[in-house]
C-alpha cells in the first residue's frame, strides 16, 4: 500500500513539474497568459506555449524517463551502483557517433542522428562490458573501463568541434545537453524508440531480479541470463540512443534517480523501474526549469544543471561507500 501511495505521489509530482515547465520560462508570462496560450490560437502567447514550451516539456518527459530507466537497468545488470549512461560512456558513444555524422557526412536532423546514435551507444555498451571483463566483470572494472572510454570519446568530440568550425554552431548546444531545440517532429520520431525501450526495460524487471541472485540461481528460477543480458543491452541502447540523439549527452540523471528511488522501494526492480519512469522526468524537467529561471534573460542548459546537481551527489555516494567498506 505504501508503494502504491508512493506511485500516486510520484505521478502527482510529475504533473506539477509538467505544469511548471509550461508556465515558467526565460520569458515571463502570467498564469492567465499561459492559459490563453494553451487554448486561444489568437493569443500573443500561443506561439510561445505551443511552439516552444510544450515540445520542450514533452522532450524532457521522454528523455528523462529514458535516461532514468536506462540507469536503473544498467545498475541492475552490472551490479554496479555507480552505473550511469553518462559515466559508463554510453551517452558519450552516441554523442561521438552523432558528431561524426554531422562533421564528416553532413547529416542533419533527428532522423539522420538516430541511426548513428544507436550504433555508437551499442558499440560502447559492448566495449565497456568486454573491457570490464565480460561475465566476470566487477563494478570497479566496469566503472574504470567506462570512465576511460568516456574520456577518450569526450576528447574526440572536442577535437572534431575544434577542427570543424563550420559545424561548431550546430554541435555547440547539442553536445552540452539541451532541450531548447525541441520540436514536435523530433518528439514524434523519438517516441517509438523510447516507448520500445521502456516496455523492454519494464519486462526485464523479473529476470533482472533473478539475475541479481547469480546465474545459477537465475537458471534454477527459469530465467535465461544470456538472453536477459542481451535484451537489457538492447533496451539501454534504444533508451540512450533516442534520448542522446534528441537532446545531446546528459549525465547523472541515470545515476541519481535509481538511488533515490531504491531508498523508497527497496531492491525489487518491478517497483524501482516503475518509479524511475515517473521520477526521472521530474529531475530532468526540474533542472530545465531551474536553468531557465537562473539564467534569465537567457538560460542555463539542462546538461549543465544536472552536472552541478549530480557532481556533489556522486562524490557523496562514493565517499559513503568507502566509509561503509572501511
Amino acid at each position: 500500500m505504501l508503494r502504491t501511495a508512493g506511485l500516486l505521489g510520484a505521478a502527482g509530482l510529475l504533473l506539477l513539474v509538467l505544469a511548471l515547465s509550461i508556465a515558467v520560462g526565460a520569458k515571463q508570462l502570467s498564469l492567465s497568459e499561459v492559459l490563453q496560450g494553451l487554448t486561444d490560437p489568437a493569443s500573443p502567447s500561443y506561439s510561445v506555449v505551443h511552439e516552444m514550451r510544450l515540445p520542450r516539456t514533452v522532450l524532457g518527459l521522454l528523455a528523462g524517463a529514458a535516461l532514468g530507466l536506462a540507469g536503473g537497468v544498467m545498475q541492475a545488470l552490472t551490479r554496479n551502483p555507480l552505473a550511469d549512461p553518462g559515466l559508463l560512456g554510453i551517452n558519450g558513444g552516441a554523442a561521438a557517433a552523432v558528431v561524426t555524422a554531422i562533421s564528416f557526412f553532413g547529416v542533419s536532423g533527428y532522423t539522420g542522428y538516430i541511426g548513428f546514435a544507436f550504433a555508437g551507444a551499442a558499440a560502447v555498451s559492448v566495449a565497456v562490458y568486454a573491457v570490464g571483463g565480460g561475465r566476470g566483470a566487477t563494478p570497479a572494472r566496469l566503472a574504470l573501463a567506462g570512465t576511460a572510454l568516456n574520456a577518450a570519446l569526450i576528447s574526440y568530440v572536442s577535437a572534431v568541434q575544434l577542427l570543424d568550425t563550420a559545424s561548431l554552431d550546430r554541435m555547440r548546444f547539442w553536445t552540452v545537453g539541451s532541450l531548447a531545440r525541441a520540436q514536435d517532429d523530433i518528439n514524434i520520431k523519438a517516441l517509438p524508440f523510447v516507448l520500445a525501450g521502456v516496455l523492454l526495460a519494464l519486462a526485464l524487471a523479473r529476470p533482472l531480479n533473478a539475475l541479481a541472485l547469480g546465474d545459477e540461481a537465475a537458471r534454477a528460477l527459469g530465467s535465461r541470463p544470456e538472453l536477459t543480458r542481451g535484451v537489457a543491452i538492447l533496451a539501454v541502447t534504444l533508451l540512450c540512443g533516442a534520448a542522446t540523439a534528441a537532446c545531446g549527452p546528459i549525465v547523472f540523471v541515470g545515476l541519481m534517480v535509481p538511488h533515490m528511488v531504491r531508498s523508497l522501494t527497496g531492491p525489487d526492480l518491478r517497483w524501482m523501474l516503475t518509479y524511475c519512469v515517473l521520477l526521472a522526468p521530474v529531475l530532468m524537467l526540474g533542472a530545465d526549469v531551474l536553468g531557465r529561471v537562473l539564467g534569465r534573460p537567457g538560460e542555463l542548459q539542462v546538461g549543465i544543471v544536472t552536472v552541478v546537481l549530480g557532481g556533489p551527489f556522486f562524490l557523496y555516494f562514493v565517499r559513503r561507500r568507502r566509509v561503509a567498506q572501511a
